[in-house]
C-alpha cells in the first residue's frame, strides 16, 4: 500500500512541478511563453490538475461525458476571461478567486463530491474566468493569438494529466485521489496565508 501511495504522490508531484520562470516571448516565441505560463504558478497547476481529478471522479459514476465536458468548460471560460482582460474589462478579486479555486476544487476532490456534470462544469467555469483573466493581464509583449493558444494547450495537458492520474489511481483506491484533493486544498491554504 505504501509503495502505491508513494508512486501516486510521485506522479502527482511530477505533474505539478512548476517551471522556474516565464519564457521570454522574444527569445522563445509567444506560443512557448503562453504554454509555459500556467506551468509557472503553483495555483494554476493545482487547479488544472484538480479539475482533471474531479472530472475523473464524476465520470466514473457512469457519466463519461464529464471526462470532456468539465475540462472543456474550464478551457472555454478561461478563454473568455482572457478576452475580458484584453478588452480592459476588470474583474473584482481575481487573485483571491484564484486562491479560492485551489481550496474549493481540492475540497471537492477530497470529499468526492458527485454533482451532475453540468453543475461540475459550471463550478469549474466560474473559477476559470478568473484564471483566464489573470493570464490576459500578464500577456506582456507576447502575441495574443499564439500566447492564448499556448496557455490553452498547456491547460488541456494539465487537465488530461489529472484525468489520467484520477483514473489510474482509482484502480488502486479511490481514497488516494481524495487524499490528493486534501493536499491540494491545504496547499491552497498555504498559498493564501503564506
Amino acid at each position: 500500500m505504501f509503495k502505491r501511495l508513494s508512486l501516486s504522490a510521485a506522479i502527482f508531484a511530477a505533474a505539478a512541478a512548476p517551471a522556474f520562470a516565464h519564457l521570454n516571448p522574444e527569445e522563445h516565441g509567444s506560443f512557448m511563453a503562453g504554454f509555459s505560463h500556467p506551468l509557472f504558478g503553483m495555483d494554476h497547476i493545482l487547479v488544472m490538475v484538480a479539475v482533471g481529478l474531479w472530472a475523473a471522479q464524476v465520470g466514473q459514476d457512469g457519466r463519461r461525458s464529464a471526462f470532456w465536458i468539465v475540462p472543456s468548460a474550464f478551457v472555454a471560460t478561461m478563454a473568455v476571461g482572457f478576452s475580458l482582460a484584453l478588452a480592459g474589462i476588470a474583474l473584482p478579486f481575481v487573485e483571491p478567486a484564484i486562491l479560492a479555486s485551489v481550496i474549493a476544487l481540492g475540497l471537492l476532490v477530497a470529499m468526492a463530491v458527485r454533482l451532475p456534470t453540468t453543475g461540475s462544469a459550471a463550478i469549474v467555469a466560474l473559477f476559470a474566468l478568473f484564471h483566464g483573466h489573470a493570464h490576459g493581464g500578464e500577456l506582456g509583449s507576447a502575441g495574443v493569438l499564439q500566447f492564448g493558444i499556448g496557455f490553452v494547450v498547456a491547460t488541456a495537458v494539465l487537465h488530461l494529466t489529472g484525468i489520467a492520474a484520477g483514473l489510474g489511481i482509482s484502480r488502486f483506491s479511490p481514497y488516494i485521489t481524495r487524499i490528493l484533493g486534501g493536499i491540494t486544498a491545504l496547499l491552497g491554504l498555504s498559498l493564501a496565508f503564506g
